[in-house]
């Protein structure tokens, strides 16, 4: 029987798992943290493609759960409808997904809190090296280990992670703190708004796992993107006692003269709905925004899977999609092709044309907040809301 090793136990890792078992592959993932992962997923977006994979695995995840809108929409700065585009779009709990994965891989096929420090191999396997002391062998080792992957640190140290010159602030809000006289556009459509090449997404999402927020009615969050060059991001995560913590911050450690420069940029910015979410919401954060293009997906006998090789911007929300997709990919290639090299050479050859178009869509939807000629009445008609609207997401990619 084949073995793999999986480095990495969130759902691109987890779909790997599953799907070779499901061919009669030995599995064995490697999780670096300890606890349960499922706290540490947001909304995402639900796709035909991500349910096809699911349900052929079997899983009935629970996507009555979701969220769906009807239209999306552009707002002005008074709140006039100024683009509106039939579009449906469903949003899920990433939960809802990372659950019914974790709980068909049986227990022993798991390991938490295991820190992987080396790979080697040779022609006859592969050899993963941990930092308790631990080994592991196997025929293939697949890098389902994230933006930060040290799978790919180690064989691609080329390969980092790009900053795209922009942060996206969110925030959540419940029904209750959105007016009456909004609700039905807040909670049944995507609103846009294009404020000064920035960009403000608000988005109905599910209720938490807890019940809690459930009982409290329906959710809404907003995404805002805003251009912040390097200097900024640090000035942005650094804490109140001058602490600087990289390229993020923990949320409660946000300086709560930053969240008044949120607000007060709301009031200036947006149309009264969108700003009534951004005073509202409770304890915003944000998140700096980073892409990856792996000039490999193969090294020997070790694979990238998922943002381990490609990290688009969240434009095109397809992140989850796009790591079930791989995982079917790799899965496919291996019961298609007797020969191993051959298996993964046709992986490569096939998921990284996908991963190189996904994320080029991706800077073409995000990269006009950077574009020092945003306001030129000269720019291009692909920076219309109109056609932003119409191509936000990747529909068109993942239906190849």
């Amino acid at each position: 029987m084949p073995r793999a090793l999986i480095i990495g136990g969130s759902v691109g890792g987890l779909f790997a798992a599953n799907l070779l078992r499901a061919k009669g592959w030995d599995v064995a993932v490697y999780e670096r943290a300890a606890g349960d992962l499922a706290s540490r997923g947001a909304a995402i977006g639900l796709t035909q493609e991500l349910m096809d994979v699911m349900r052929g695995l079997g899983l009935r995840p629970d996507f009555a759960a979701g969220t769906s809108v009807h239209s999306y929409i552009a707002l002005d700065r008074d709140g006039a409808v100024i683009h509106e585009l039939a579009r449906t779009g469903v949003t899920g709990a990433w939960s809802h997904v990372y659950r019914p994965l974790r709980e068909a891989l049986p227990d022993d096929c798991y390991r938490a809190g295991v820190v992987l420090t080396r790979v080697a191999q040779d022609a006859n396997g592969v050899t993963a090296h941990f930092a308790d002391g631990s080994s592991a062998s196997g025929d293939l080792l697949i890098g389902a280990d994230g933006i930060y992957s040290t799978v790919r640190a180690q064989l691609l140290p080329e390969a980092r992670p790009a900053y795209a010159g922009y942060v996206a602030w969110r925030g959540i809000i419940d029904e209750a703190d959105v007016e009456l006289a909004d609700r039905d556009l807040v909670f049944n459509r995507l609103l846009f708004c294009f404020p000064g090449g920035e960009l403000l997404l608000a988005i109905p999402i599910p209720a938490d796992d807890t019940g809690v927020v459930a009982a409290r009615g329906r959710r809404a969050c907003y995404i805002w993107y805003r251009p912040v060059d390097e200097r900024g991001l640090a000035v942005l995560c650094t804490d109140a006692s001058g602490r600087q913590h990289g390229i993020t911050i923990p949320p409660p450690l946000i300086r709560p003269e930053l969240i008044a420069d949120l607000t007060a940029g709301a009031r200036a910015l947006l149309p009264p709905v969108l700003c009534r979410m951004v005073e509202r919401a409770e304890r915003p954060l944000f998140q700096a925004m980073f892409d990856l293009a792996s000039p490999q997906m193969v090294i020997g006998r070790v694979v990238l899977l998922g943002d381990s090789a490609f990290v688009a911007r969240p434009h095109v929300v397809a992140g989850v999609t796009k790591a079930a997709l791989d995982a079917k990919g790799l899965v496919d290639a291996l019961e298609a092709e007797p020969d191993l090299a051959t298996a993964l050479a046709r992986y490569e050859r096939e998921r990284r044309a996908f991963g190189d178009a996904i994320v080029t869509h991706a800077r073409y939807l995000g990269d006009f907040l950077t574009d020092p000629e945003v306001g030129d009445p000269d720019r291009p008609s692909d920076r219309r809301p109109d056609v932003m609207l119409r191509d936000y997401g990747a529909p068109h990619l993942l239906r190849r």
